[in-house]
């Protein structure tokens, strides 16, 4: 019997961010796709309006957030079920911070930059988890490698930084022009 009185030993928490990394990258592309081949009517009309009312994506990102965390409390799912916990995780995650913009500005463009960089800064977080060592491994020796590492996610960071605002100042005004013409 595993420490934490199971019978069957908890996956680790590299597999798991893993699979929570995996469902919130796929789900926030799939939603970028969805939402542009629908704006630009190559795509039927998915969305879902309640008494004239657009549902956005994020509402079920949050209530796929509450199932998961209430069922992760209660049952404390191991083996196959800690998985697909965690993928639906990412997915709920992915829902919920592909419109991150909008619910911390309380409204304005689906295209806002603040969802992307809210995106970038979480995939990056379950990638540490998902496939850093352990921290216990990070002796003096190692402090060479973690410094060079520490620049270069600093420096990609500020690389990716500029050229995302460089990308949002050309293809910016077009998407918010599609989202515009879309609006019923």
């Amino acid at each position: 019997m595993a420490a934490n009185g199971h019978s069957i030993p908890r996956e680790t928490a590299h597999k798991l961010a893993r699979r929570t990394l995996f469902g919130f990258i796929v789900t926030f592309v799939l939603s970028r796709v969805c939402v542009f081949l629908i704006m630009s009517k190559e795509m039927p009309n998915l969305y879902f309006f309640l008494k004239g009312t657009h549902v956005h994506h994020l509402n079920y990102g949050i209530f796929l957030l509450a199932a998961v965390c209430g069922y992760s409390v209660f049952r404390r799912p191991v083996g196959r079920r800690a998985e697909i916990t965690a993928l639906l995780y990412g997915v709920a995650m992915g829902l919920t911070f592909d419109e991150f913009g909008m619910w911390l500005h309380l409204g304005g463009s689906y295209w806002q930059r603040a969802s992307v960089d809210a995106v970038i800064v979480l995939a990056a977080l379950f990638a540490m988890v998902a496939f850093a060592p352990n921290l216990k491994k990070f002796e003096a020796e190692h402090f060479w490698e973690f410094a060079a590492m520490l620049i270069f996610t600093v420096s990609f960071g500020v690389v990716l930084y500029i050229a995302g605002c460089h990308l949002g100042a050309m293809v910016g005004p077009d998407l918010q022009s599609l989202e515009a013409a879309s609006s019923p």
